[in-house]
């Protein structure tokens, strides 16, 4: 094998799994330090300028770091980086002093930003400060897109999705709610520098079965139906309740309807308990409020009386694999639900009616938009798309992550640059954390501790109350103890070869043998004969040398603890423990850490 090039800002940006998984790839490591520290404001901003809606991902992120984190190596269980997220939104100080200066002078350049959701509000956050003028459109009456309109209050309180969104909208946007675009070359000619397309994907699947028209007044689109609910519009159910769907929205169904006065409510799903496509959190809340989760219905019919539903009839079916593919076979048996209202939440698709042929923008079979992967430019140059509009549902994390990149691609548009080749790099700093001998700048014991359990609101007080947030959050202790539980993975094993006299203290001290001083050799032959053979190639083995023996040195990042042992061992300082920083460009060439 090659030695390792650790100067490359991505070697260790991937060994910090967290921060790596994340779609704006927080520094989690370092957020997690400050919230134990007592530094929430620093925590927030750090959050801040990476996904930019911190108390608002704290409590609905997908959490894509988490399955990731190195805990889930050590003993199956994450730290619990989202909820202490939430900590440092939670415990900050007034963080106005801190939000980027936008310029009186604005620079002459006019940006359209359609549909008011994460991605477009990301886009905003990044060209204000470069004195470009945002002008916002939505035909909601208020900011926040899905955000908003698709999760509830129990979930997300209104007033930490105001005070994020208005963090943002406060610096300066044009708003223009309750307008909407029913034509882009409309839009196109009221002389915009670019266009940014953040709509979201807010057409829910309708489910074409018998009796679907006749029982129309009680059948609901679930998104469409949590979001009269977000505006006021719906505030009753009907006593039975039935959800067809498996995924979060019907989790946000089942939930919502039981507190609007849902008596009986039934989850039904095509699929078996594992396979749905819910996060398993979201199917272990909705279980803890005694939801009935029936597995293996399809959708037969709906059942109606005198032109009204009465019921839902299923089939029971099973499932069979061929080439990996599922195909549902029916037993034979019927189950039929009595309902008064039907929730469909079976999938979301993006929509554009108003983006007129002619325009140039290309649109897939799958009725996304043509896009290049890196600038998010669609077909036509000037107009940009980003969040569910772009690639279909995803969370808001991902829509964040976009607009940070179309942000980089509309500045670089207006003054007309290069979209590629002038996008900057990511930068990297390594900063020992050398105190003394046997001292380091960061915790670094080890303790198998168990994972810190979110309280929750009693749940008589919180089915009664739509409005009442179910996870209460971190107190200040359990955040403490929370974070303890971080293996700070952005401090880096750094060796020197010319430093060491290959005494093997290392390999001695090791507690998970995952460093080696051995014979080089290709990839695939060196992984199998380590001492712990590296079975798992998405995790890269850091290799250096040769040394005076001829020997390498071979270290495991997949199973390393970051413990710092083998630092503390060494005579002679071949290893050292650096905290790795990695520098993400923003619009304008700022970076954040």
């Amino acid at each position: 094998m090659r030695n390792t090039d650790i100067a490359k800002p991505d070697y260790f940006h991937k060994v910090v799994d967290c921060q790596w998984a994340c779609p704006t790839h927080t520094n989690v490591p370092e957020y997690i330090r400050m919230i134990a520290a007592g530094r929430y404001t620093d925590a927030f901003m750090l959050n801040w300028y990476s996904n930019v809606f911190p108390g608002i991902l704290g409590r609905t992120c997908d959490r894509p770091c988490e399955p990731a984190c190195r805990r889930m190596r050590v003993e199956g269980e994450p730290v619990a980086i989202c909820r202490l997220k939430r900590v440092a939104a939670d415990l900050k100080d007034d963080i106005h002093q801190f939000i980027p200066e936008v310029p009186k002078k604005k620079n002459g350049k006019r940006i359209a930003l359609i549909g008011a959701g994460p991605a477009s509000l990301t886009v905003a956050r990044d060209l204000l400060p470069l004195g470009y003028e945002t002008v916002l459109f939505d035909q909601d009456a208020q900011g926040g897109g899905m955000m908003r309109t698709q999760i509830p209050a129990f979930r997300l309180p209104v007033g930490v999705l105001d005070e994020e969104v208005n963090l943002v909208l406060d610096m300066g946007v044009e708003c223009r709610f309750g307008e909407r675009i029913d034509s882009l070359k409309d839009l196109l000619a009221d002389g915009f520098d670019a266009v940014f397309i953040g709509t979201g994907a807010p057409r829910g699947r309708d489910l074409d079965i018998p009796g679907r028209a006749e029982a129309d007044a009680n059948i609901h689109i679930g998104v469409d139906w949590l979001a009269s609910i977000a505006f006021g519009h719906t505030t009753s159910v009907g006593k039975h309740v039935v959800v067809v769907g498996g995924g979060n929205t019907a989790m946000d169904c089942c939930r919502s309807a039981l507190r609007l006065g849902g008596k009986e409510v039934y989850v039904t799903v095509r699929s078996g308990f594992e396979e749905m496509k819910a996060h398993p959190w979201e199917k272990e809340e909705a279980l803890a409020e005694d939801l009935p989760i029936l597995n293996w219905h399809n959708p037969h019919s709906f059942v109606t009386k005198n032109g009204r539903l009465t019921g839902m009839r299923f089939d029971k079916v099973r499932a069979e694999y061929t080439d990996g593919r599922r195909k549902l076979i029916p037993t034979g048996e019927q189950v039929e639900l009595p309902c008064d209202d039907a929730l469909l939440a079976i999938g979301q698709d993006a929509v554009f009616p108003w983006i007129e042929p002619e325009l140039g923008i290309e649109i897939a079979d799958n009725g996304l938009p043509v896009l290049d992967p890196v600038t998010f430019e669609s077909t036509r140059p000037g107009v940009f798309f980003g969040g569910d509009a772009a690639l279909g549902p995803d969370n808001i994390v991902s829509a964040a992550a976009h607009g940070h990149a179309a942000a980089i691609s509309i500045d670089l548009y207006c003054r007309g640059k290069d979209l590629h080749g002038e996008r900057l790099p990511p930068g990297l700093n390594l900063v020992s954390q050398k105190m003394g001998i046997h001292e380091w700048g960061y915790g670094n014991d080890y303790d198998e501790a168990k994972r810190v359990r979110v309280p929750h609101a009693k749940k008589s007080d919180a089915l009664a109350n739509i409005k009442v947030e179910v996870e209460l959050g971190y107190d200040v202790e359990r955040a403490i103890e929370e974070s303890a539980r971080c293996l700070n993975c952005d401090i880096q094993t750094v060796f020197t070869p010319k430093l060491c006299i290959e005494c093997d203290a290392c390999v001695d001290i090791c507690p998970m043998d995952c460093i080696n001083f051995t014979a080089n050799g290709e990839e695939e032959e060196l992984r199998a004969r380590l001492r712990v053979p590296a079975a798992d190639k998405a995790q890269d083995v850091y290799v250096d040398g040769p040394l005076p023996t001829g020997r390498i040195m071979a270290k495991d990042e997949n199973l390393c603890l970051h413990c710092g042992l083998c630092a503390e061992r060494c005579p002679t300082g071949a290893w050292d423990m650096q905290k790795s920083t990695i520098h993400l460009p923003q619009a304008g060439g700022v970076c954040w850490e």
